[in-house]
């Protein structure tokens, strides 16, 4: 059942009009527009950002419910971001070409990390998994019928 098939996110919340807010921090533009298609198109709203930098700025003024986080980034290690989004209780998963067994930060031992390349199926099985930072994310456990 690990490759199980995912079941289209607007059937995951037809009981709720709250799209799931998701912020991917991705430097490579390719790869950040094909999470951002494949999101919207299975219910998420979503906002791309493309460094730490610009992560930080929009930070100080937005909390997604849900992250997918670059571990390297063209201005370097996403950890202060990672503990942007720990501290203020957003569930996010790493997706990276930085492999894990290469070492990261004991905060980021308990997060979920994905290494590219990955299916964006498996991304998305990764994000429903999360625990659920507010009522609307509840959602996002597939029904019953999904799970078989």
């Amino acid at each position: 059942m690990a490759n199980a098939p995912v079941e289209p996110m607007s059937t995951m919340i037809a009981h709720t009009s709250v799209q799931p807010y998701c912020v991917i921090i991705e430097d490579q533009a390719l790869i950040a527009m094909s999470l951002e298609a494949y999101f919207e198109d299975v219910g998420f709203a979503v906002h791309t950002l493309t460094s730490i930098a610009q992560a930080q700025a929009w930070l100080k003024d937005n909390t997604p419910e849900l992250a997918i986080l670059d571990f390297m980034l063209r201005d370097g290690p996403a950890t202060q971001v990672a503990g942007e989004l720990h501290s203020r209780g957003v569930p996010f998963i790493v997706y990276s070409g930085y492999a894990r067994h290469l070492g990261v930060p004991t905060e980021l031992q308990e997060v979920p990390w994905l290494e590219k390349p990955t299916r964006r199926e498996d991304l998305l099985n990764a994000l429903v998994a999360l625990p659920p930072r507010s009522t609307s994310i509840a959602a996002l456990s597939p029904p019953p019928s999904a799970q078989n």
